[in-house]
């Protein structure tokens, strides 16, 4: 836990490689763990929010706005990585680390069939801890390329944003 936290304060500072966006609500990391490639964790950036119910309701409808600009970003990015690539699961869960922050998780075709349809969770530990998934310091492409589908979903929602703007 006191990891995460090292890790959100190195994301303010710009100074931690798996963060590739700072959104509305918070900053979209890489997962530590990519055994399942692309998986991306939307982090709340304000102090002491554990619950979504925590935000107000406009910081709460930005946040889940948020998660879905980046699924998104993750379903365009992921089908051009791996045609295999089914759908995304997104998942609050907030067990461990006591701060608002939502799993998007690609699932893939390829993905054992006993765990295919079940909560990424399932998945056994040894899976999830393996050092060769681990997201590291070396530029990732799939990264790359899901920042760069989210720079574009982000151009989309501003221009439409600015063109009701000028419609009233």
């Amino acid at each position: 836990i006191a990891a995460a936290d090292r890790r959100l304060a190195a994301a303010g500072a710009g100074q931690n490689p798996a963060v590739i966006a700072k959104l509305r609500s918070g900053y979209v990391t890489m997962g530590q763990t990519q055994f399942l490639p692309g998986y991306c964790v939307l982090v709340a950036d304000i102090d002491d929010v554990d619950h979504l119910t925590d935000l107000p309701r406009p910081a709460r409808a930005q946040f889940l706005t948020d998660m879905g600009l980046l699924g998104e970003a993750l379903m365009a990015a992921c089908v051009a990585w791996d045609p295999a690539f089914t759908r995304l699961n997104y998942e609050i869960l907030g067990n461990h680390w006591r701060r608002l922050h939502a799993h998007v998780f690609p699932r893939y075709a390829w993905e054992p069939a006993e765990l295919h349809d079940a909560p990424v969770w399932s998945y056994p530990r040894s899976r999830l801890a393996d050092p060769r998934h681990a997201f590291g310091p070396a530029p990732d492409r799939l990264a790359e390329s899901i920042t760069r589908e989210l720079s574009r979903v982000l151009a989309e929602v501003s221009c439409t944003s600015l063109a009701r703007q000028r419609r009233t």
